[in-house]
């Protein structure tokens, strides 16, 4: 299990405790953190690999800081279901290549149900869970890959797409719930807009590095 962190010592004070009752190997890796989220995953049992801030280069880190066959990619503020893990095992066991789960937000406010609704749907259609899916390879394919591109955003889009040339995609229940304090922070609809507009701008050609200096200036 690989978490990439940056200030997130409250999200880990919630919810590592769990995660690591549930597997025995839990990798946080720290992107230069400066509100003790490092001394916070440690405290707890976890162990922790630090190297600079980027959410790509975080998570090739953190697979290399491990060799366990089977790799699942999980953000600090996203919670998995009981038994996600032997699901993970039982899919790729049975041929898939990789995948994600199904999400719902931790808001029982009518537009998160919507927005969840809608992103389970594009994630069916594309089969392409992205990183708040906790997205989950083999070793082989994740190496033979290269692991997630270099880039400052979407590269958790980039590696799903790569990866389902290789195979199978499987898309697991129950869903993960994922934190909705992104959305409360930027405001629900401009959150949504702006993400659609870098997925947009992404598949129309634009680099990863423009897209992220787009990100940036409306945060």
């Amino acid at each position: 299990m690989i978490v990439p962190t940056l200030n997130e010592a409250e999200a880990l004070e919630q919810n590592l405790p769990a995660l690591l009752a549930a597997t025995p190997e839990v990798v946080v890796s720290d992107g230069g953190s400066d509100d003790g989220t490092a001394e916070i995953a440690e405290g707890l049992g976890a162990r922790v690999v630090s190297g600079a801030a980027g959410r790509g280069p975080q998570l090739n880190l953190g697979a290399g800081a491990t060799r366990a066959p089977a790799l699942v990619f999980l953000h600090a503020d996203t919670v998995l279901p009981t038994g996600a893990l032997d699901a993970v095992s039982t899919s790729l066991a049975n041929g898939s290549v990789g995948g994600g789960f199904r999400v719902r937000f931790d808001s029982d406010r009518p537009i998160y149900r919507l927005g969840s609704a809608i992103v389970n749907l594009r994630t069916r259609l594309s089969r392409s869970p992205l990183g708040d899916q906790a997205q989950f390879t083999d070793r082989a394919a994740f190496d033979a890959l290269g692991g997630y591109p270099d880039w400052p955003i979407l590269e958790d889009l980039e590696f799903m797409r790569r990866l389902k040339r290789r195979g199978r995609i499987a898309i697991l229940e129950p869903p993960v719930a994922t934190s909705a304090r992104r959305f409360d922070d930027r405001g629900i609809t401009r959150t949504i807009l702006l993400n659609w507009l870098i997925f947009g701008l992404y598949f129309a050609g634009a680099s990863p590095e423009r897209l992220a200096g787009l990100y940036r200036h409306v945060r």
